[in-house]
């Protein structure tokens, strides 16, 4: 994107004097142009990731092992968010924390880059690890370059910010998935890689127009605390260390070693600290309502995330295999389809803004559980219609690549009405004494619906068989009608919030 620096005035240190972005903080070009370019590599990386998998001149597994791998990967990126943002708060800040990460994820990318399996493994565990420390904190550091909650350029920022991420997540499948489908796997990639150190370097080039909060520590660990933190940290690498060698040195060992445990962490460590909230005493019984009336959000959203995040797995899976993958006679690469969510949102975010807006002037703007219920019912929709191209592959015939596309789009409106209004209702509803964590536990609903794509993955089960299409989808819509129907009672647990 040509960048728009502008010099108001030719007067230092006077209002307005200072370089702008689109009228914002100077700072937001920094972190638009790393979260674009961090974007980049993680969705050309994920675009490539389950094709590379089953493909013979890659890992050449089975699509449920495929499907497994991607599903925890994702669920790992998420649940590592909630302690990427601890280590901001209590070890290093959020810039040097950002700066850990981005090099951390390039080094990642770097590491898939190289043609061994064991490598490959050890590269998505760097990259998840990355991009756990940075999602946490680069969104931070927008909000501190704001005069607090009221500045009327805030919610602007944020949107400009967003463009970031969708035009990194756009343009990566077509450059990073081109060339690793069509020329080399590890190619694309270390281009990945390449994205991530663009990124790096321009965000450390650019730090001085951050503001100063963001080297700021807000609560830093003591000196006890510190080393009960490496103890324990040491004990429990130690104990993984020796478990993992005995199960290799006896022969025993298979990749579901791996999976299993993270998958099982996904899906218990959600509710576990769910739990530990809900049962907090020191809060009162107002914000007990309020987290009574979240789990009903955060149990909703898992299930529409489960859905939602087989588009880069089972629809590309499929797609590979079963599709009809052209366009007038032109074939395209299958990675290409992981850039119409994008675009898509793109396109209709601005829409779904001023509907909202629109419905609000006229008292008619839905509730945030009708909302809920909108995007339960569209996602599982998108699997109903899943079941033609399915119905056609199983016919002997090849599906047209627009069965696929019309998916895409019906996942991507019920996105923007589940996905924003969740982070919104995250904040409004977020107990004091958790204000700062509850982004956090959002997070953990994406963890928990991939962790139950990789359990059933696991279990064997074929993701792109018609009956458990069906049975998905009927289940999401089901958990709409479950919302839409108590949605009086989630109101009035919600209280004040609306």
């Amino acid at each position: 994107m040509a960048s728009s620096l502008t010099k108001d005035s030719v007067h230092p240190g006077t209002p307005g004097s200072e370089k702008t972005f689109f009228g914002h903080p100077r700072g937001l070009a920094t972190l638009f142009m790393t979260e674009m370019w961090e974007r980049f590599s993680y969705y050309g990386m994920r675009a490539l990731l389950p094709l590379y998998l089953v493909a013979p001149g890659g890992l050449h597994l089975s699509a449920a092992s495929a499907t497994a791998i991607y599903s925890v990967y994702l669920s790992l990126v998420y649940l590592l968010a909630m302690p990427g943002g601890w280590f901001a708060d209590r070890v290093l800040g959020p810039r040097r924390t950002v700066t850990v990460a981005g090099t951390v994820i390039m080094l990642g990318h770097l590491t898939l880059a190289l043609p061994w399996s064991g490598s490959f493994f050890a590269g998505l565990g760097l990259v998840a690890i990355g991009s756990g420390l940075l999602k946490a904190n680069i969104s931070t550091m927008v909000g501190h370059l704001y005069k607090g909650a009221d500045d009327p350029r805030r919610d602007g920022g944020f949107t400009i910010f967003y463009i970031g991420i969708n035009l990194g997540a756009f343009a990566a499948p077509l450059i990073i998935g081109t060339i690793g489908e069509n020329v080399n796997w590890h190619i694309g990639f270390a281009l990945a890689a390449l994205g991530m150190a663009l990124g790096l370097a321009q965000f450390l080039l650019g730090t001085r127009h951050l503001n100063p909060r963001s080297d700021v520590v807000p609560t830093p660990l003591s000196a006890q605390e510190k080393s009960s933190l490496l103890r324990k940290s040491a004990l429990w690498a130690a104990v993984a260390v020796v478990f993992y060698a005995i199960v290799g040195l006896s022969g025993a060992y298979t990749l579901n070693w791996l999976l299993v445990p993270i998958t099982v962490a996904g899906l218990l460590i959600p509710v576990a600290v769910i739990a530990r909230i809900k049962r907090d005493k020191d809060l009162d019984r107002t914000e007990q309502s309020k987290m009574t009336a979240y789990i009903w959000f955060f149990v909703a959203a898992a299930v529409f995330w489960m859905i939602y995040d087989q588009g880069g797995s089972t629809l590309s899976l499929f797609a590979e295999k079963s599709a009809e993958n052209s366009v007038f006679g032109w074939n395209f690469p299958v990675s290409w389809y992981q850039s119409v969510n994008p675009v898509l949102i793109m396109a209709c975010a601005p829409v779904f803004a001023w509907l909202w807006l629109a419905l609000a002037r006229r008292g008619k703007e839905p509730s945030t559980a009708v909302k809920f219920t909108m995007g339960l019912v569209l996602v599982g929709a998108s699997f109903f219609l899943f079941l033609a191209p399915l119905a056609i592959a199983d016919g002997g015939h090849k599906a047209a690549a627009l069965w696929l596309v019309a998916i895409y789009f019906v996942q991507t409106v019920g996105e923007l009405t589940l996905s924003p209004v969740g982070l919104s209702v995250t904040t409004k509803m977020a107990p004091a004494k958790y204000a700062s964590q509850m982004m956090g536990v959002w997070f953990l609903a994406v963890t928990a619906g991939d962790a139950t794509t990789g359990l059933l993955s696991i279990a064997g089960v074929d993701l792109n068989k018609t009956g458990i299409v069906a049975l998905e989808a009927t289940l999401a819509v089901l958990a709409g009608v479950a919302v839409w129907m108590y949605r009086k009672k989630v109101k009035e647990l919600m209280g004040d919030v609306r």
